[in-house]
């Protein structure tokens, strides 16, 4: 169902602010992620194909893109980081070996770029106007972002000098090493981390909050997606890792209560 109500989404420099979907059939899409996670769609722009918004109690927090028939993109999630210029976090990208696949490019919201880091895991690059953190913790929101790579701290180096992390407000943003991992927080609380995995190719995971991982699992299959990991117990709560019918992997968590 698309819904015309929506609330204005912010670009938040320096930390993941956004998550994108490319889809290869828009229909089936809405139809795996609408019931799984209570989502109902606004229009966007369509300037490179069909584009929704994805909204929880009004908010957008996710877009859906569907891939023209002869791109060879995989079906997958992308992690947007917010960032002042597009352009100088692209030149950033390619100083430090990384490789930029898209862009940027003007569209309705600012500037937007796609790119790669010098170990293989995409991610999007996002100019536009700046506000404060408005990612939710409602069901159906993204609760957190985790980029998996085999050394989180050179990884760290990296998206710190393309974000440009130091020199920043320690009162807005600050990046805490802990253990294995890298943890940024943003507003006073942690959105996203950096961490230790061997066991898969480097990629940044969206978890999207739910009220019953266990559930929301059990519905994903019932629905024509796959559960890949879980549910189990984590530091964090309850979590699984899915995926939707056409392959897009993205995970759920239920916060400790």
């Amino acid at each position: 169902m698309v819904v015309e109500r929506t609330a204005t989404v912010r670009c938040v420099p320096a930390v993941p602010c956004w998550a994108g979907l490319t889809v290869r059939d828009m229909d089936a899409a809405q139809g795996f992620y609408g019931p799984l996670l209570g989502w109902e769609f606004v229009p966007g722009p369509d300037r490179w194909g069909p584009y929704v918004r994805a909204t929880v109690d009004g908010v957008e927090v996710a877009g859906l893109s569907q891939l023209d028939a002869a791109w060879e993109r995989p079906v997958a999630w992308t992690t947007y980081f917010g960032i002042e210029s597009a352009d100088r976090a692209a030149d950033g990208v390619r100083e430090r070996g990384g490789t930029l696949a898209v862009g940027p490019l003007a569209f309705d919201a600012g500037r937007v770029a796609l790119a790669a880091d010098p170990f293989g895991a995409t991610f999007g690059i996002w100019e536009g106007e700046p506000g404060e953190d408005t990612w939710m913790t409602a069901p159906g929101a993204p609760a957190w972002i985790e980029l998996r790579t085999a050394d989180p701290f050179a990884a760290a180096l990296f998206y710190g000098e393309v974000f440009r992390w130091d020199g920043r407000d320690p009162s807005e943003f600050e990046v805490r090493y802990e253990d294995e991992r890298v943890v940024l927080r943003s507003g006073g609380h942690s959105v996203a981390a950096l961490r230790l995995a061997h066991d898969l190719a480097p990629h940044w995971e969206v978890f999207f909050a739910v009220a019953d991982t266990d559930a929301t699992a059990h519905r994903a299959t019932a629905l024509g997606g796959r559960v890949l990991d879980g549910p189990a117990d984590s530091p964090y709560g309850r979590v699984a890792r899915l995926a939707d019918p056409e392959g897009g992997r993205f995970s759920i968590l239920t916060a400790p209560r």
